[in-house]
């Protein structure tokens, strides 16, 4: 921000700044909900259902390649709000050719194409963050704020392709290409986000993120990486099939449902800051592993119609499972990275979770459900497929719980 602007023009940006993050987050998320949640659902519909795991997996597989060199290019090079407002462009012009694939039941294509996508999209979570984080003076306090109008967009978009009848059209690719191509022209008009280590001399190790990757020599920060990667092999189980789940258990208006569990993310998000005080990181990350826990013990209960409230019971619990977690462990990246990688640790937290996690979680997902519920679908066959991940969680949660050692006022 110029140091010639006036204190009333200064103090007007301050009080807009929340605001415009804010609808950077809800646009960023209306994007990825309107047409993620119900893929899987898609899918069937053109008779493509055995590549619903594969589908699911060009996310996690992007997630691994791209957002390092993302991570680099705005620690050293780029603006972060430029390389956001690119990425969403070139993203709605793949996503434009994605209904043709559907139609086509070309399911080549349509795998190549979301990959593609992803590639595009996927390092613009972290993008958001590194903005956000740079912009906001108590990140603490004000991150989750206004990273919870994400989760409002999360949910006014499952909401609104409910409403206007296209959850299982392939017009939810069109939909979201329209937004990708507004926010691509809004992040333009974001906060000025310059690279941190513009100018510096560029040796090998930056092209390998190495000073990203030193974060891992600090013990806690290893313990937190590893098991976040782990707990996110149940995130990837719970995207790719919780919308099939739901439809074989009976229930309509599968996307409005399972925006439910993105309304009590309202409400947690929003208590993070005063839980921060009271249970601190270690404690906070806890209670998000153990909620996967309970969560899927409850899916694995709910098939039919007396299982209904666990059924709703366990997406409500979206809410502890995502922001208890991954919401807290980019606040915790953010406290502990140098500010001259702090782009690169944000991107290195996405290339464990949405990456290498959802990439296995992806695959083993896809395998069992292939071996356990395609062309079945009974109550004791899911019952099966949710016990596996709520199984898995627990185990996680119990070695996070011993090995995870952090002090409150620790920082790199």
């Amino acid at each position: 921000m110029s140091t010639s602007q006036s204190p009333e023009v200064v103090l007007s940006h301050r009080r807009l700044l929340v605001p415009r993050l804010s609808l950077m987050m809800f646009m960023q998320f209306f994007i990825w909900g309107s047409w993620s949640v119900t893929l899987g659902l898609v899918m069937a519909q053109h008779n493509m259902s055995l590549l619903i795991g594969d589908a699911f997996s060009a996310g996690p597989i992007a997630s691994i390649l791209s957002p390092f060199v993302l991570g680099m290019l705005v620690d050293r090079f780029f603006p972060s709000q430029k390389v956001m407002a690119v990425m969403n462009l070139a993203g709605a012009v793949i996503l434009w050719f994605v209904p043709s694939a559907l139609e086509a039941e070309n399911g080549a294509l349509l795998i190549a194409l979301l990959f593609g996508y992803t590639l595009c999209f996927m390092p613009t979570l972290a993008l958001a963050n590194n903005i956000a984080f740079h912009s906001l003076s108590s990140s603490d306090k004000s991150f989750p704020v206004v990273r919870v109008f994400g989760t409002i967009g999360w949910i006014v978009a499952g909401i609104f392709i409910g409403v206007i009848g296209i959850s299982a059209s392939a017009s939810i690719f069109t939909l979201a290409a329209i937004c990708s191509i507004a926010l691509a022209i809004y992040s333009l008009t974001l906060p000025h986000t310059p690279a941190p280590a513009k100018g510096l001399p560029f040796k090998i190790r930056d092209l390998f993120c190495a000073d990203a990757f030193a974060l891992l020599k600090i013990r806690h920060f290893f313990v937190f990486a590893l098991c976040a990667t782990l707990i996110s092999i149940p995130l990837g189980t719970y995207y790719a099939y919780t919308a099939s789940w739901l439809a074989d258990a009976g229930v309509t208006n599968v996307s409005t449902v399972m925006s439910f569990g993105q309304m009590s993310e309202i409400f947690f998000m929003l208590v993070i800051p005063f839980l921060f005080r009271r249970l601190g990181v270690k404690y906070m990350l806890l209670v998000g592993m153990a909620a996967w826990f309970v969560r899927y013990a409850l899916f694995a209960m709910g098939m039919g119609e007396e299982g209904r409230t666990l059924i709703y019971l366990g997406i409500l619990l979206h809410g502890v499972c995502y922001d208890f977690f991954f919401v807290v462990g980019f606040i915790y990246t953010d406290r502990i990275a140098d500010k001259k990688v702090k782009g690169q640790a944000q991107s290195m937290v996405v290339m464990f979770t949405y990456g290498i996690g959802m990439l296995l979680g992806s695959q083993i997902s896809g395998a069992l459900y292939n071996r356990l519920v395609a062309g079945q679908g009974t109550a004791q066959n899911w019952a099966t497929f949710w016990w596996i991940p709520a199984i898995a969680a627990a185990v996680i949660a119990i070695l996070f719980l011993f090995t995870f050692k952090y002090r409150e006022d620790e920082a790199v």
